[in-house]
């Protein structure tokens, strides 16, 4: 057996060490912490549905960053058992904005939601349309094959304007001030800006998921 040098002794130390740091900081980055990955609201806000899993996301159909989630949120929300609630609260920071509320609630009275609400954000964030009026709105989604005088009927409808309000109120009542903003059980809040990445964000939400369960749905 060949004696090995003390230079390469020293070296293959130095390499045990840095392998040893490296995982030690691994381990650490996939720590979720609160006050960190997720915050607690000071006062919970009621669920909708008992002994389930409830997972909000409130979005803007305009926010780069929201269209950028949507992918992996999506495919998050795929893979997730029968007892995970999933709903989309639409945010208004300016009332010029209340027009992309309206068109989401519009589109869920019309069951059209799930297979339109991508392609509005494609349109607004790839196609450079803005969707801010009335008529730019209805003109697009005759577009998708809708009906342009049922749509306005719907999107005028008493039901869709209340539902825009009351969007605008819970996001107020959940404070938030940017999206996209997840909001587990109507107490745990996180998010690409708070977890530091998209990735960390589902790692957070499956964390919580866990959680939710472990203390019975609370």
């Amino acid at each position: 057996m060949i004696p090995l040098s003390k230079k390469v002794l020293t070296f293959i130390a130095m390499l045990l060490l840095a392998f040893s740091f490296a995982g030690v900081t691994a381990a650490q980055s996939s720590k979720i912490e609160e006050g960190f990955d997720y915050r607690v609201l000071p006062v919970p806000q009621p669920v909708e549905a008992k002994g389930k899993v409830e997972v909000i996301e409130f979005f803007w159909y305009g926010c780069p960053h929201c269209y950028d989630f949507e992918p992996e949120l999506s495919a998050w929300v795929k893979r997730q058992p029968k007892d995970v609630v999933f709903r989309r609260v639409p945010v208004a920071f300016r009332d010029e904005f209340l027009p992309h509320s309206q068109l989401f609630y519009a589109l869920e009275a019309m069951g059209k939601g799930d297979s339109l609400n991508e392609k509005v954000m494609y349109a607004i964030h790839k196609e450079n349309k803005h969707l801010m009026t009335e008529s730019e709105i209805a003109d697009w989604v005759a577009s998708q094959g809708i009906d342009r005088n049922t749509f306005l009927a719907t999107y005028r409808s008493f039901a869709v304007v209340s539902k825009t309000r009351a969007a605008r109120q819970l996001a107020d009542a959940y404070r938030i001030d940017g999206v996209p903003t997840i909001v587990m059980q109507g107490r745990y809040v996180t998010s690409p800006s708070i977890a530091g990445t998209k990735a960390k964000t589902l790692l957070v939400m499956d964390y919580l998921e866990q959680k939710i369960r472990k203390d019975k749905y609370q």
